[in-house]
């Protein structure tokens, strides 16, 4: 019998916050019962799993080692132009001058992602 992938956990300090930020990310909206001061809170997404968020006293130390990778509809470079409007912090820059490659960025609180290329730009490289 094949197990179900429900959500993907991500501690943090400010679970509504980041929720709101991850919410901006993804186009999606918080779960209805989300509140601001709960220990937890939860990113809708439309297909997979959910964005869950939990409360932890510790902080961040140390690299992810897991990290979501973002697809975007629009090319690679305004979604990260995007991303940094809206909170994310810059960590690191694996694109190429042939256009390939991907960013690294970081939500508020120092969780890393990746933001791909668009279908559309791998298209153009593949052919």
């Amino acid at each position: 019998m094949p197990t179900t992938l429900q959500n993907v956990a991500i501690d943090c300090a400010d679970p509504y916050g980041l929720a709101l930020f991850w919410s901006k990310v993804t186009d999606r909206p918080l779960h209805p019962a989300c509140q601001p001061d709960a220990p937890e809170a939860q990113v809708l997404l439309a297909e997979g799993p959910v964005l869950h968020f939990n409360r932890v006293a510790e902080p961040k130390t140390d690299k992810n080692r897991l990290h979501v990778c973002l697809c975007p509809e629009t090319p690679r470079d305004e979604e990260v132009e995007r991303l940094l409007g809206i909170g994310a912090a810059f960590v690191a820059d694996h694109r190429n001058p042939d256009g390939t490659g991907w960013a690294v960025l970081a939500d508020p609180e120092g969780n890393e992602f990746c933001v791909l290329r668009s279908a559309a730009e791998r298209e153009a490289t593949e052919s």
